[in-house]
């Protein structure tokens, strides 16, 4: 049992406590993105629901449902990125594509993206109405997948397949916010005191640092008193973004980074290739790398004005800093703002225009962010903040990352929910992100 997770010594402890009947009914798998914190949730779930040894490659039916991610007893939600997994997992197939562990590999990692959109999950969900239609059509292809993956040459196949990568990018777009909504909790909790159709059930959730206050007291309340027939995992890449009072209820485990030459294993070993033989960012890996070099073009337009965006906010602050007297400017303002100058550039827009004239510009450039592209615009400017703070040493890196994280979930509230005007949403965004980052 986890074979899978390669040089990770927190999933040593868990199979440990497993053999030992240690495990715990809840835990905590934390650590940085791309560690192994969700395929080693995804394989506890196989091993706790197995009818035989959890050896694996066991052939009971628990495993092999298991294996497709098609378990009735296995629940995943919670926010996260699937773009440039997929497209690595697709990148795989294709160079192999009479390899039947990387056309299992691609057909999974849609099958992850899928399940955050499970019935018991969506039912009355607001953003139903809106996805429903690329949600069927997006399940029906990833069964014509799987049946029809044998004729490898077949040019309708590799159309078949292009479809579903950009029907994914959609799904991911539109039908994934920022938090975790409070429904999904609630009805999680439900299926949780529903018996299980097999042995165990295991609700995973992702990243779940990004709850409100509200989510995270249902969550609370299911930790309190869990079925005995549930496990539950959540994710965070900070133990410490876990609310005490939820984090007393779990046995952490943490992923720490990889060695270089078990990252090069990883990316081998998964991705059945070899990462390119060039200096990756201080603090990085090469798996991070790795994937970064198939994130997609969401969208020409948005992504550099989303730099220009965060570049502004960074001048500004970097700016009343040294005003004030303040000579040492944290080494994060400095970072994102030297990482994301050169593509603010491609805007356009004079690096001297900020505050509201600069927010005008924005949203006129955007098209008034049409087609509801204000949630893609707004997290495209959460990974860019991410792609930084998670490669610098630096206190204020996390800080950061929260005041970011808080209020641009309040800005998609506010323009999604409230049917708040985008300029006035983004205005009152970045006047926030200006007084707090100067605060903070």
């Amino acid at each position: 049992m986890f074979e899978n997770i390669i040089d990770q010594g927190a999933v040593l402890q868990l199979r440990d406590d497993i053999l030992n009947s240690r495990n715990a009914p809840s835990m905590l798998f934390f650590g940085q993105s791309n560690l192994g914190k969700g395929s080693a949730a995804l394989e506890l779930a196989r091993v706790l629901s197995c009818e035989n040894d959890a050896a694996l490659k066991c052939a009971c039916s628990s495993c092999e449902s298991h294996r497709y991610l098609q378990h009735e007893d296995l629940l995943v939600l919670g926010n996260r990125s699937f773009a440039m997994e997929i497209s690595a997992c697709y990148s795989a197939y294709s160079r192999n594509p009479s390899n039947a562990g990387c056309k299992h590999l691609f057909f999974r990692s849609l099958r992850k993206l899928l399940l955050r959109f499970s019935p018991i999950l969506m039912e009355d969900d607001p953003k139903l109405s809106k996805i429903s239609s690329v949600l069927q059509s997006f399940d029906e292809k990833l069964g014509d997948f799987w049946i029809n993956s044998q004729n490898c040459e077949n040019d309708a196949l590799k159309k078949l397949c292009d479809s579903l990568v950009k029907d994914a990018l959609v799904l991911e777009n539109d039908g994934i916010g920022n938090i975790i909504p409070i429904g999904h909790i609630r009805k999680a909790s439900y299926w949780c005191r529903l018996a299980p159709s097999g042995k165990n059930k295991t609700l995973i959730i992702e990243n779940a640092e990004n709850m409100r206050e509200e989510g995270r007291n249902s969550l609370l309340k299911l930790l309190e008193e869990p079925p005995v027939s549930v496990n539950i995992v959540l994710t965070a890449q900070r133990r410490e973004a876990i609310m005490p009072t939820i984090l007393s209820r779990l046995r952490p485990y943490r992923f720490i980074k990889r060695s270089e030459e078990s990252e090069k294993e990883v990316i081998r070993r998964v991705f059945q290739d070899n990462i390119n033989e060039k200096p990756v960012e201080k603090g990085n890996s090469l798996v991070n790398a790795y994937l970064n070099s198939f994130m997609p073009q969401k969208n020409e337009t948005l992504y550099p004005l989303a730099a220009c965006f965060i570049v502004s906010i960074m001048r500004t602050v970097s700016i009343y800093m040294k005003k004030n007297g303040i000579k040492t400017i944290p080494e994060i303002i400095n970072s994102i703002g030297l990482r994301y100058a050169p593509i603010a550039k491609e805007t356009g827009i004079d690096s001297s225009v900020k505050g509201i004239s600069l927010i005008k510009t924005i949203v006129s450039k955007s098209g008034n962010f049409e087609n509801d592209s204000f949630s893609s615009f707004i997290k495209i400017c959460l990974d860019q903040i991410n792609d930084v703070t998670r490669n610098v040493n630096d206190p204020h890196g996390i800080k950061c990352n929260d005041i970011f994280k808080k209020n641009t979930s309040e800005a998609v509230t506010a323009v999604d929910v409230l049917n708040i005007n985008v300029t006035s949403a983004l205005e009152n965004l970045y006047f926030k992100l200006k007084k707090d980052l100067i605060r903070g």
